[in-house]
């Protein structure tokens, strides 16, 4: 636990600590994966919510329970289909006749009343379903029957995306895109990770997980992330990148202007210096540095651009982009 009354460099410090021992408990239950598992807390500890893409099979639900076990939060479930209604995510309410012979309506909660929600397939569902759960991703809250619901706080989301099967599905509206903090890329494991993944999952034991902190302490983190001073260099280098990747700003690159239909706002400016922040607290730093801003402008940008039709029928991707942007305002040279 945080304590509030001591030294800042001794919180951080401290906080340090406390993370290396959350980290410890996940890699019990998560082979490999380090990146992701500290992009996955950096999003939580910035107060954002995170997209995780990947194919089937590696581990993004055994990552999120996790994650909800090591962190003290409740976690629900939810599982995207095309039927799925904004009720089924956020309740409704029923009419109950007492003994009496009264009536009266009784609200049932849904699934987004928690702490650590998993959205899994959420490109499954239809864009009505899917913007259920904007204004709780966005205000903390939800609107049912004219009543605003307060969400537990914490609150997030990690939803999971398979970015290979697109047939049936509902490509996510870039407003909804633009509310996870982070999009986190899942690859294939490494064979020495494949290798554990075997050995460790297949036994007669299961591994399992040991609680660090909870919903008390993590607000702490949070907290303490956004008392982490920045410099301005590195405020700098983040509006130099954000900047350089508009298309139609003034401050545009050629390569936006070549290849991109649009580019990022300030919410993505936000979301990098939170998430440097973050990084920096995870690796026990007191203060976030460029290699930060250089680690997570894939992760922070990459849901939040788009490419032209010209640059995609030419084989470009957006993390191409991210690359020659990040090499065109020399921002790897200084990291």
């Amino acid at each position: 636990m945080i304590d509030a009354e001591s030294d800042p460099i001794e919180q951080i410090e401290q906080a340090g600590r406390t993370l290396a021992l959350v980290k410890e408990q996940i890699s019990r239950r998560i082979v490999g994966q380090t990146e992701v598992v500290d992009l996955a807390l950096t999003a939580i500890l910035s107060s954002g919510h995170a997209l995780v893409v990947g194919v089937p099979g590696l581990a993004k639900t055994r990552l999120v329970s996790t994650l909800g076990t090591v962190l003290g939060l409740d976690t629900n479930r939810i599982q995207f289909t095309p039927d799925l209604m904004p009720a089924d995510i956020l309740g409704s309410e029923v009419l109950e006749e007492g003994p009496d012979g009264s009536r009266a309506f009784r609200f049932i909660e849904g699934p987004v009343f928690t702490r650590l929600l998993m959205a899994d397939e959420i490109n499954r569902a239809s864009p009505r379903t899917q913007s259920a759960l904007l204004q709780a991703m966005q205000e903390g809250e939800v609107t049912i029957a004219g009543q605003h619901r307060k969400l537990a706080q914490p609150f997030h989301v990690l939803a999971t995306q398979n970015p290979i099967e697109q047939e049936g599905t509902y490509p996510l509206p870039e407003a909804q895109l633009d509310r996870f903090l982070l999009q986190i890329d899942i690859d294939y494991p490494s064979r020495d990770e494949e290798r554990d993944i075997l050995l460790t999952t297949t036994g007669i034991e299961e591994t399992t997980a040991e609680a660090i902190l909870d919903a008390k302490g993590l607000l702490a983190l949070q907290q303490l992330v956004r008392r982490i001073p920045v410099s301005d260099r590195v405020v700098e280098a983040i509006l130099t990148l954000v900047r350089a990747a508009r298309p139609e700003g003034p401050e545009g690159s050629d390569i936006a202007r070549e290849r991109l239909a649009w580019g990022p706002g300030p919410r993505a400016a936000q979301a990098l210096i939170l998430a440097a922040r973050a990084r920096a607290l995870i690796d026990g730093r007191l203060a976030p540095s460029i290699t930060d801003v250089v680690a997570l402008a894939r992760p922070a940008l990459t849901h939040r651009m788009a490419l032209t039709f010209a640059a995609r029928a030419e084989g470009a991707t957006i993390q191409g982009v991210i690359g020659d942007l990040l090499a065109g305002t020399a921002l790897e040279e200084a990291a």
